[in-house]
């Protein structure tokens, strides 16, 4: 939808012209879209469409106004919503030709804007009145408004002749002078204007009487003289001054570095860095070239021109500067051929003077600036292609290009050293919200910045934002904007500081809307995944493609800075990122569906690798995966560990989003596949915690073998963490959902869970009792993988209470069973219980053996958590021998294998061997 306010109001969508309704709507409509974003409350509503002539029942004609007004913008896709503070019309600004005004007028006054540019830029502007503001609409306040616009106008009209007549464009713009001057006689600007137009149009004479004939109506009408300024123009025309003319002007140095950032802190490692790859490049014959990549809002720009001014004495022949506009977010990326008549103008060549052939105006540049030391910095570029036609090719010149692609082919065609600008460390954030709020505002509420450096991620665009709210607004508590920015939701919208150079949404925008559909595409669905990063088969079950065909577009995001391969085939987006990837997303279709394949690739991988490294133990049945679905595969037990490492915070975050979004079977099935690996690691908090969303889902399902094992998980979890009596609920609860299902093996784990947990407390006598019931459920269900288990314990807990005999007896057994089925993980398991029980006989000398034996099984099934068990029960036999020296090794190796897996008792090891103590 596109609406126009300078002229008469109307709408048009896709072309097609919208009605408005009549005079008072209209005013309504526009009372609303002067501020876009804003809401306007009734009463002020009123006032704006109409002055002190109300109707008789006010609020009820403004209702119906606004719902008619809400039923004809809703065709181009805008809303009017009621807010608590007003209404207002969500549009973009630049859809509504008053604040599409501004911001071409805005950007046409940038400091390193070129004079032809912004001259495009003001007749862009000015090519959108048709007429009044408002066309013939009358209140008070409209007729205000239309005064300041025009006032606006004016002024825009006055800074684009001023800039024709400086490139020499005075025939382009002699009509239009003339016939304002003529239409604001007493205007004496314009009239200087359309003089020196009409002098340099050869029309000296014709000035000359245009001057005569203003004296006489200020004379006349007003009783004054021309002023100094105008007289002065006067007597050059006069005198013929050759200074009316245009001129070559003579060499200039120039100086166009924007001003350098006020309130710049940390970054000392990056600006290291540039400054060694501009020395690194200083010795190449077309001069060093050096590119900041990173995600939009890193402080690229920042960056660049806080290193050029404090290494400005290194180029005294000048700085030239161009904002390439390459990721604009209101425009197209500045053309290479308007970048270089920027740069010959700014090198002291008149307008006249630049050749018509683009080529010659590169080669033209080229020859200006060889052999001096000058900078050049090229802000902001699209890509490469946008770049290489302004590379000035002297070994003089250095050239420093930000952008937000990472520029690979200028780095491998042109050796460009490549500066990547990640996120800013938590030290320098917070410095640098204390510099831009001051150490006051900062001290008088520590929590909450504490609060919002995680929340603004570490990019100092939002960090910027964030102090800008709350240093224009001194009564803007830190802990609102806290809360604003704690709701995922609403944290972009927090994060707009109201214009769109400085709004997180339209930078990322504008980051995206120049990928190509596929990438924009996959860009969304990325950041959907669950955990902090995602593999690349889990990217291609997410998009529903082979791997291959997937690498393209991963290679457009890698480039764009969207992403970040931090290792090999594993991407991740910074959290900001995210959240704009989010709406996207929501923006397009597929997106649940995307989400259950990325969710079946998780359960199927995660439990073909719990197959693997527990073999026997009783798989889940799946249902098949969706179509486009790549499920990891792995040859052996390490495999299967390497991947559950990359992948266990991903995991452990699909189950908590599975839970939340509704994707229940695949919440619980994730829990189930993860209990080995947490085990491994003693991450019994994490344990606890997907498997309360496992049983939250399980319960919503109705399913009591989701029931059952959600239960068990919580009380291994409960178990470890020494909550007994929890443990022992939730067993309970397993058991009744193992017998409505008569499931006699799942009964038989229950009593062996219970064992367990008698066994925690200390209670062998009790703990033996619920093994000897697990063994006869295991015994009726013919389940020998389960009976082998119990068969260990039972002569664990007879160890414990002195009945070494019988525990060595049962330990055979269970070393038979294992043999048969080759469970070489559990005959590990068994002859450490089988050295423990000879080592508390007395006979710890016959003990090692059977320690190396259970060490060297286990090793062979990289269970690096049971190794270290069974090497600390080796260490406490030769103490018991001793051998304190070997023991304090044993200790030392075992608290080494709990070290690799964040284990927390691998502190107690250490303690262990520093003391000898056991």
């Amino acid at each position: 939808m596109r609406i126009r306010l300078l002229g008469e109001i109307t709408a048009h969508v896709d072309g097609v012209p919208v009605d408005l309704g009549h005079e008072r709507q209209r005013c309504v409509l526009a009372a609303l879209l002067v501020e876009p974003g804003r809401p306007v409350p009734a009463d002020v509503l009123l006032e704006r469409a109409w002055g002190d002539r109300l109707p008789q029942h006010p609020r009820q004609a403004l209702y119906s106004y606004v719902s008619r007004l809400r039923q004809t913008l809703a065709r181009g896709g805008c809303t009017v919503p009621r807010r608590p503070s007003g209404y207002l019309v969500e549009i973009d600004p630049l859809d509504v030709d008053l604040h599409l005004f501004d911001d071409l007028v805005r950007r046409a006054g940038g400091p390193a804007q070129s004079d032809d540019c912004a001259v495009e830029l003001l007749d862009t502007a000015l090519e959108l009145w048709t007429g009044d503001a408002f066309g013939g609409l009358d209140t008070p306040w409209l007729n205000g408004i239309r005064r300041e616009l025009h006032r606006r106008r004016r002024t825009a009209q006055q800074r684009r002749d001023d800039l024709a007549l400086r490139l020499g464009r005075h025939a382009t713009v002699l009509d239009g002078l003339l016939a304002r001057a003529d239409a604001e006689p007493f205007d004496e600007a314009l009239t200087g204007s359309a003089l020196l137009a009409l002098c340099r149009c050869g029309r000296r004479a014709e000035a000359l009487a245009r001057y005569d004939q203003l004296r006489r109506h200020l004379a006349e009408d007003l009783g004054i003289e021309p002023g100094d300024e105008l007289r002065g123009l006067h007597e050059r025309i006069l005198r013929d001054a050759p200074d009316l003319a245009l001129r070559e002007p003579a060499t200039v140095v120039p100086q166009q570095l924007p001003p350098a950032p006020a309130a710049f802190t940390g970054r000392t490692g990056e600006l290291a860095e540039l400054t060694a790859a501009m020395q690194a490049g200083s010795d190449r014959a077309a001069g060093p070239i050096a590119v900041i990549g990173g995600v939009g809002g890193a402080g690229k720009t920042w960056l660049a021109l806080r290193w050029a001014h404090e290494h400005r004495e290194r180029f005294p022949d000048g700085w030239l500067y161009v904002n390439l506009r390459g990721f604009d977010p209101t425009g197209e990326p500045v053309a290479p051929a308007a970048a270089i008549r920027s740069f010959l103008t700014a090198l002291g060549v008149a307008a006249e003077a630049v050749p018509a052939d683009e080529p010659e105006q590169a080669a033209a540049f080229r020859r200006l600036v060889d052999g001096r030391r000058m900078l050049v910095v090229l802000d902001n570029a699209r890509d490469s292609a946008q770049v290489v036609p302004l590379l000035p090719g002297s070994a003089t010149v250095a050239v420093l290009v930000t952008s937000r692609r990472r520029l690979t082919g200028l780095v491998a065609a042109h050796s460009a050293r490549p500066v990547v600008l990640d996120c800013m460390s938590p030290a320098d954030a917070a410095e640098l919200l204390r510099v831009r709020l001051g150490a006051a505002r900062v001290a008088a509420e520590p929590g909450a910045v504490e609060a919002l450096l995680p929340l603004c991620a570490g990019l100092p665009l939002a960090l910027g934002i964030v102090a800008a709210r709350a240093a224009t607004d001194p009564h803007c508590r830190l802990r609102t904007l806290v809360t604003e920015l704690r709701s995922r939701p609403t944290r972009l919208d927090a994060l707009d500081a109201g214009d769109l150079a400085v709004s997180l949404r339209a930078v990322m925008a504008g980051s995206v809307r120049h990928l190509p559909p596929a990438a924009a595409e996959l860009f969304g669905l990325l950041s959907l995944g669950p955990g902090p990063d995602i593999g690349g088969t889990a990217a291609a079950s997410l998009a529903g493609c082979d791997p291959g065909g997937l690498r393209p577009a991963i290679r457009e995001l890698l480039d764009a800075s969207l992403l970040v391969e931090e290792s090999p085939r594993r991407f991740r987006m910074h959290d900001l990122v995210r959240l704009y990837g989010i709406e996207v997303a929501a923006a397009g279709a597929g997106a649940g569906s995307a989400v259950e394949r990325l969710l079946d690739h998780y359960v199927h991988s995660a439990c073909a690798a719990a197959g693997r490294l527990e073999p026997l133990r009783d798989p889940l049945l799946l249902p098949a995966p969706l179509p486009g679905v790549r499920a990891e595969t792995f040859g052996d037990r390490r495999a299967a560990l390497a991947w559950f490492a990359a992948e266990e915070q991903v995991l452990l975050s699909a189950v908590r989003y599975a839970d939340g979004a509704g994707f229940h079977r695949h919440a619980w099935q994730l829990a189930w596949a993860l209990v080995y690996v947490l085990d491994q690691r003693g991450n019994w908090h994490a344990e606890l915690d997907v498997h309360r969303a496992a049983l939250r889902s399980a319960l919503r399902l109705g399913c009591d073998t989701a029931i059952g094992h959600a239960h068990r998980g919580l009380a291994r979890a409960c178990t470890w963490l020494r909550n007994f009596d929890e443990a022992r609920g939730h067993l309970g609860a397993a058991l009744d959902a193992y017998r409505r299902l008569g499931d006699q093996a799942g009964q038989g784990f229950v009593y062996r869970n219970l064992a367990r947990v008698s066994a925690r407390q200390g209670q062998p006598d009790r703990a033996l009792a619920d093994d000897r019931r697990a063994l006869a459920m295991f015994e009726a269900a013919g389940h020998d993988h389960g009976r082998a288990q119990t068969l260990n314990a039972l002569g664990w807990h007879l160890a414990h209470l002195g009945e070494h005999e019988q525990a060595v007896a049962r330990c055979g057994q269970a070393i038979e069973v294992q043999q048969r089925l080759g469970d070489r993980h559990g005959e590990g398991l068994t002859w450490d219980t089988l050295a423990w029980s000879r080592h508390r006989s007395g006979r710890p000398e016959q003990a090692l053996g059977c320690y190396e034996r259970a060490a060297a099984l286990l090793r062979d099934q990289c269970d690096r958590y049971q190794e270290a068990v069974v090497t600390e029960h080796l260490g406490d036999a030769y103490a018991a021998l001793g051998r304190r020296s070997e023991a304090r090794a044993a200790w030392l190796r075992a608290a080494g294998l709990l070290a690799t897996l964040g284990h927390p008792d691998a502190r107690v090891l250490r303690a262990k061997a520093t003391t000898g103590a056991h």
